[in-house]
């Protein structure tokens, strides 16, 4: 059976958390690649919202085993709280396995994630102040703080003590901040490690030979393509790879395990933090869109910002993670506008004035903050489409919206969400055959 990468296309919070859970009930394995709890995923269960932002979606199917593979960083508070969260309401996580390599976030992450961004002003990022960057930075730098760290105490004091020697300094002489106590932390630390003990497993191991024994294993990235901090809108992302290849260095799982790589896309485009975003919209669309997709961040509860879909993105987003299929999300969100725009391709202005059209994502990223949208204008409709079970069923301009933005992308959409709830999807075709 297959290993299947499932990622967004765009900037995120396309609605993966519903495919990843869709499919997942069909797999054997979910396992996340990337990222930290700067991502969120929501679950609808029988009109029940499970809110989730380390843990695997998989982690709601009672089937399914759920991992955090190597490539994510872990914040252990956060964690154990997810983990109380859901068996307070429950759902049973005893089988969640968490790889021993991951790097944690420990508290002077998210304490110098925060001055940063402070300090940055108008040129801030956007993160989310949880300490993603900083403990993606360390574990670059070698001077990270892995899982089966924590399950040793001498070596977790001895490397919080060699962390906090140059970091102490930043805070006092940069900030004028106090210095943290090294033991302090350490304790802190230590009070996560023995109930997270039961979960720790080498997961690169397990997840081959769950591969070699005919299980089917689902890759769940966090955040999206235009996130990836190589192939994303630099330097607005964020400081991990969420595109395909992210999957297999995030897992130890080799790219000839890969069978499949399907891409959410949203039927409009949203973002949450700074960054170029060209067909961004600031007048009442966007505040319609927002307003009608509940377009509020899961775990910030920022309001996303909203724009219009962009071809270009997805065209980019198929070619950078080889896409097999896409999963097409909100598209009943659009119900009851007269017109829909498309953003076909980009209008660049020249410094000599003159102009360049494209269909193509600019390389360089000066160029793609600059950029202007070029529409093409859809019909919409007005009927109810959350109980349509076949694409069929759906009406004319429903469906001619969906086989240009197919046409678009240059990949078949395989899968369209069309409400909130697990049931309101539409399969075209399967995404395991």
């Amino acid at each position: 059976m297959p290993g299947i990468v499932l990622i967004g296309t765009q900037w995120g919070d396309e609605g993966k958390g519903k495919a990843t859970d869709l499919i997942g009930t069909k797999v054997d394995y979910v396992a996340r690649f990337n990222g930290g709890n700067n991502a969120g995923h929501t679950v609808v269960v029988d009109g029940k919202k499970y809110a989730l932002h380390l843990l695997p979606s998989g982690i709601i199917n009672p089937n399914v085993i759920p991992v955090i593979g190597n490539g994510v960083v872990v914040d252990p508070e956060v964690l154990l709280q997810e983990v109380d969260s859901l068996e307070s309401e429950g759902i049973d996580c005893s089988r969640l396995l968490l790889s021993e390599s991951a790097h944690i976030i420990a508290p002077y992450h998210r304490i110098t994630d925060k001055l940063t961004e402070r300090s940055l002003g108008n040129k801030k990022i956007g993160t989310t102040g949880r300490g993603i960057g900083p403990s993606y930075a360390d574990k670059v730098n070698r001077t990270g703080i892995r899982v089966h760290d924590l399950l040793n105490p001498d070596t977790l004091s001895e490397k919080v003590e060699g962390a906090l020697e140059s970091k102490n300094q930043m805070l006092e002489k940069l900030y004028g901040r106090e210095p943290l106590d090294p033991a302090e932390i350490t304790e802190t630390l230590l009070k996560c490690a023995e109930r997270l003990r039961p979960y720790v497993a080498d997961t690169g191991l397990i997840l081959n030979n769950a591969l070699d024994n005919g299980k089917t294993v689902l890759f769940e990235g966090g955040q999206a393509t235009m996130l990836d901090i190589d192939h994303g809108t630099y330097p607005f992302v964020t400081s991990s790879n969420p595109t395909a290849g992210g999957a297999c260095t995030g897992t130890g799982v080799g790219p000839t395990r890969i069978s499949r790589v399907i891409g959410v896309s949203k039927a409009y485009v949203t973002r949450v933090g700074e960054g170029p975003f060209p067909t961004e919209l600031f007048d009442e669309s966007g505040e319609w869109l927002r307003s009608h997709g509940g377009e509020f961040g899961v775990t910030t509860g920022r309001p996303r910002r909203c724009g219009w879909f962009d071809a270009v993105i997805n065209r980019y987003a198929v070619r950078v993670n080889g896409l097999t299929d896409i999963v097409l999300t909100k598209l009943d969100v659009l119900t009851g506008l007269k017109t829909i725009p498309i953003c076909t391709a980009y209008d660049i202005e020249n410094p000599d004035g003159t102009h360049t059209r494209t269909e193509n994502m600019p390389s360089d990223r000066d160029v793609f903050s600059r950029v202007s949208p070029v529409y093409e204008q859809m019909p919409g409709w007005t009927e109810d489409i959350s109980g349509v079970s076949s694409f069929e069923e759906l009406p004319a301009n429903t469906q001619a919206y969906v086989k240009r933005l197919e046409e678009l992308s240059g990949c078949r959409i395989s899968a369209i969400g069309t409400g909130q709830d697990r049931e309101n999807i539409i399969s075209i075709r399967s995404l395991l055959d």
